[in-house]
């Protein structure tokens, strides 16, 4: 897994300064504009946000079309000394485990900026500029191949979110923003002090060294506990996950929309990256930890979902569920069960962004995100009412969504390792059926319910365009999943057979 092809072009470096540089502009342009009265400055923040958004998309997109599927090492590699002294380097590159959530962050961007065109009164400069800058600083997530970089990039993205959550949320979005960076800042100090000490043991902050380096099993399991840290809050799993809802309910719209559709997946890549291949022999040791409580996020949570009155409160927790799914599959050490949780990562990407999307057409009208306060929105909605369900059935794993793949192929390597254990993930296809029909039934049909939701107006064609567009891409993946997985398939396998080789210190 170390063998490396580089490019004359640097798409990675492209796909995450783009985005940073762009949002920093526009945010001193917002400033400069506001500063001298400028009326106009607010019409041409938005046009200019979304160039700089499709503009950062296009690296992303390069990227895809130059891959090389058959090559289980890394790509697009770019690597230039930062801090000689300490062996830190600019490190970056991409495998078929990390391709495919480049462009999806750039692509959500997109959808986000779109979404908040018109919603965005109070300082869209800010706003958009901020989810730029964020877009840039997940990427670099996904690609940093030096831990210290890496730690660079995964602790600035608190920054631009906390900003966005802060200033934008509901009522209590000051505790939600302090709860969500408190949260994730202290799980992220241990994997500090894990860097610290392999950093220690190898002399360089080089991940691919680390992935090599000969460990006994005690600093392997602390290792990966302090990795699971972080992770864990991140991605997030039970008993850390209450930070989640009250960021999900308090975010304005495009902040769920990232957290949800991008942030999670920062936790789940980790363990990916960091805790398999860094400690083999401490993950499977306790492997049964990790399945335990992805067990517990896919039917406890499941079943905390379908008590939710908060259209928001009820998909994040539906978030934890399908999480739970993914950390499951990659806890199996099976082909099968790593890409299906990879798979699931890139679709609930999709899904998650687009119900959180629906809710924000909603709640733009009415102000409210309580189911109670709908039924009937399809004699009022009908177009947005179609999209919604469609989403919602995606949620639920129907076949031929995108939902549907990755969830079957966990359940599949699930029952291959273990069928009591596979017969306990596969209830999430019952709990999710029935918290989202709960939550559509309610919202979406029926005779219409108060005079409100009957002065509701269907979708204007930005978000027409914005929501066919996700279901375009879910429908395409339940479809052809195949475009997908063939991507990962090699370095998949990869990691797999670095992970069946012990790491234990020889005699």
């Amino acid at each position: 897994m170390t063998s490396f092809i580089s490019s004359s072009v640097p798409w990675l470096s492209l796909s995450i300064w783009t985005p940073i540089l762009c949002g920093l502009a526009l945010l001193v342009f917002g400033r400069q504009a506001a500063a001298g009265g400028s009326a106009g400055s607010g019409s041409l923040v938005r046009p200019l946000a979304l160039v700089a958004a499709v503009l950062s998309l296009l690296p992303t997109v390069a990227l895809i079309v130059d891959f090389n599927a058959s090559h289980a090492g890394f790509q697009f590699v770019e690597k230039f000394a930062w801090i000689d002294r300490f062996s830190v380097h600019y490190f970056l590159g991409v495998d078929g485990i990390s391709i495919w959530f480049v462009p999806l962050t750039a692509l959500i961007t997109v959808f986000v900026v779109v979404a908040g065109w018109e919603v965005i009164e109070d300082r869209p400069a800010v706003y958009m500029g901020a989810f730029l800058v964020l877009s840039g600083l997940m990427i670099g997530v996904f690609c940093a191949l030096d831990g210290l970089l890496f730690y660079v990039f995964f602790e600035a993205t608190l920054i631009p979110m906390y900003i966005v959550i802060g200033i934008w949320g509901g009522p209590r979005r000051v505790y939600a923003a302090f709860k969500f960076f408190l949260y994730t800042l202290m799980g992220s100090l241990l994997t500090l002090v894990a860097l610290v000490y392999l950093y220690s043991q190898s002399g360089t902050f080089d991940i691919l060294a680390w992935h090599k380096l000969p460990l006994a099993m005690e600093p392997q399991i602390l290792i990966f506990l302090a990795f699971l840290m972080a992770f864990a809050v991140k991605v997030p799993m039970w008993p850390v996950h209450t930070w989640l809802p009250d960021a999900h309910v308090e975010a304005p719209t495009g902040g769920s929309v990232v957290l949800a559709a991008i942030m999670l997946k920062l936790g789940a890549y980790g363990f990916l990256r960091f805790s398999m291949p860094i400690a083999p022999d401490a993950s499977a040791e306790l492997a049964w930890l990790m399945i335990t409580l992805s067990l517990v996020a896919v039917v406890y949570i499941g079943l905390v979902a379908l008590v939710q009155q908060d259209m928001k409160k009820l998909v994040a927790y539906s978030s934890i569920a399908h999480m739970g799914f993914v950390t499951l599959g990659f806890f199996i050490f099976s082909s099968l069960g790593v890409q299906g949780g990879i798979v699931q990562m890139v679709s609930h990407g999709f899904v998650s962004g687009a119900m959180f999307l629906c809710i924000g057409v909603l709640y733009d009208r009415m102000h409210s995100r309580e189911i109670s306060d709908y039924g009937g929105v399809i004699n009022r909605m009908p177009k947005f009412a179609a999209l919604f369900v469609f989403f919602a059935m995606a949620n639920a794993g129907l076949p031929a969504t995108s939902g549907f793949v990755g969830e079957f192929m966990v359940i599949l390597g699930a029952v291959k390792f273990n069928f009591w254990i596979g017969l306990l993930a596969a209830t999430t296809l019952i709990f999710g059926a029935a918290y989202t029909l709960w939550m559509v039934k309610r919202v979406i049909f029926g005779e219409v319910a108060n005079d409100h939701v009957a002065a509701l107006q269907d979708v204007t064609p930005r978000e027409f365009a914005m929501l066919m567009g996700l279901a375009l891409w879910v429908l395409y993946m339940g479809i052809h999943p195949a475009a997908f997985t063939d991507y990962m398939t090699t370095s998949v396998d990869g990691l797999l057979q670095h992970l069946s080789v012990s790491k234990l210190p020889k005699p």
